[in-house]
């Protein structure tokens, strides 16, 4: 039987989709934490919704580059959203739903005129198994960066999610730190959207924090758990869908899913044995 699974590797495509699940589970493990810590579990929605208009932009401007423009565009979307979720004149869930209904109807609009919509239709689940070395050199760029940010930056997001006066009477630069984890978070969704799906990549930021949470003790232990079932999805995931021939992204997605409703279990009967 662990033959059979190590012969998997043999082919270039599965070496190539492993490296870049672990590589892109940790970034969704590390990030998962803030955003439902933060409750922002609509906001990375929105942005995976954004992607079909990102490209949508870069077909009226003729960019050859679709991952640029979709890039571009959700960088942007995540700034304005952030923006006018500062104001505060609507509720948070209300704004951003408006955004991610608007985007994703106008990606579609776009997309969809003459009856082309059929060669966008495998961003809704993804293929990890196409990527290429290119690709995975930008995954490994924006995990360094995003690494970089949070040792620097975590302490002071964690404070702002407690309490966003007191982290400005503290000095804190509230703003800046609210809108580079927007910038990261919009750069690691659109990076990794081809390869985990529109339709899914945002459960596969929440879910394993979200198993972390219920049965962590400590913030140390809800940033490691969490990386560790983000990645034993991904690998597991993975390795499933090459042996039952379903798309990786929803496989892995399942596997996180059955994570979360065991620590969810696990955790209510700890509750009642107390």
């Amino acid at each position: 039987m662990m033959e059979e699974i190590f012969s998997v590797f043999q082919y270039d495509f599965m070496k190539l989709a492993l490296i870049a699940v672990v590589i892109i589970t940790p970034l969704f493990g590390i990030l998962g934490t803030m955003i439902v810590s933060r409750k922002m579990a609509f906001f990375s929605d929105a942005l995976g919704h954004s992607a079909l208009t990102g490209i949508a932009v870069g077909v009226i401007f003729g960019m050859a580059d679709s991952s640029l423009a979709m890039i571009l565009f959700a960088v942007v979307f995540a700034l304005a959203l952030n923006k006018i979720l500062e104001k505060g004149t609507a509720s948070a869930d209300t704004v951003i739903s408006v955004f991610s209904s608007l985007s994703i109807a106008v990606g579609l609009a776009i997309l969809s005129k003459g009856g082309n919509f059929s060669k966008y239709s495998s961003l809704l689940v993804g293929d990890i198994l196409s990527i290429t070395k290119k690709e995975i050199l930008y995954l490994v760029f924006i995990f360094a960066a995003l690494l970089v940010f949070w040792c620097v930056g975590f302490n002071r997001l964690n404070a702002i999610t407690v309490h966003r006066t007191l982290a400005k009477s503290f000095g804190f630069r509230v703003k800046l730190l609210e809108n580079l984890f927007a910038v990261f978070t919009a750069l690691t969704v659109m990076l990794s959207i081809k390869w985990v799906g529109i339709l899914i990549i945002n459960a596969l930021l929440i879910l394993p924090a979200a198993a972390s949470r219920n049965i962590s003790e400590n913030m140390r232990e809800y940033h490691l758990l969490a990386v560790i079932f983000s990645m034993f999805s991904g690998v597991a995931g993975l390795m499933f869908s090459y042996f039952t021939n379903v798309a990786t992204g929803p496989m892995i997605v399942i596997v996180a899913a059955v994570i979360y409703f065991g620590t969810f279990t696990y955790m209510h009967v700890g509750e009642r044995q107390r």
